[in-house]
């Protein structure tokens, strides 16, 4: 899953207001931002196998660090720790976490059985990437309540509030679909480092909530 990981993200802005819009997207993305670190190490692996689901062609052959359930919870805990001690925030690194977690949660729905609740334990996955109409609607249903729920709680300092926002929205919605839409990666190497570029997404939302207040806020 992509959109759907950013529309959690989004959303979260409603039930966690002090928390920035990049420190809510880094922690829905931290497993993806990772992940890609973790390949080019040699820890983790991914194969291009084109056809094995309708939506993607990649064979997550292992990423018990990045990906396992156990592992979701350890990096949760991790970024609600380090928030809480810059913050002091309870509620705030509570949410946190539970955004790290909930890419483990989409991703299971989205994947075929190859997430693992822990390293070396059994795989699981219900296969939503075995059908793109379906990965259409959850994704894109996700991403747009999360944009809606953001700017709903949020309003623009200045323009560039309100362009940075729905530029970024646009941004997303055209490399997903032109990555589900598009032709396959063309080396595991090639991907991990798009993976790094998107760094660039978390550092993005970061400016765009410097840009934006919350509504009722001075």
């Amino acid at each position: 899953m992509f959109l759907g990981h950013f529309g959690v993200a989004l959303a979260a802005k409603k039930v966690a207001p002090r928390p920035s819009l990049g420190t809510l997207v880094l922690a829905a993305l931290l497993v993806d931002g990772i992940w890609p670190v973790f390949m080019l190490l040699g820890l983790e692996k991914v194969e291009i196998v084109p056809g094995i689901t309708a939506v993607t062609p990649l064979l997550f052959v292992e990423y018990p660090y990045t990906h396992s359930l156990a592992a979701a919870v350890l990096w949760g805990a991790l970024v609600a720790a380090a928030y809480f001690l810059f913050r002091r925030d309870r509620a705030g690194a509570l949410w946190l976490a539970a955004l790290v977690l909930s890419h483990w949660v989409l991703d299971f729905v989205s994947h075929r059985p190859d997430m693992p609740l822990w390293p070396g334990g059994p795989l699981v996955g219900l296969g939503l990437w075995y059908s793109v109409p379906a990965t259409l609607a959850v994704e894109l249903g996700l991403f747009a309540v999360g944009a809606w729920l953001y700017a709903s709680v949020t309003r623009p300092r200045d323009r560039i509030g309100t362009y940075s926002l729905w530029a970024f929205v646009a941004t997303l919605t055209a490399v997903y679909l032109s990555s589900v839409l598009g032709p396959p990666p063309p080396s595991a190497e090639a991907l991990a480092m798009t993976g790094l570029a998107g760094w660039l997404l978390v550092a993005w939302s970061y400016w765009i909530d410097r840009h934006r207040a919350a509504v009722g806020a001075g």
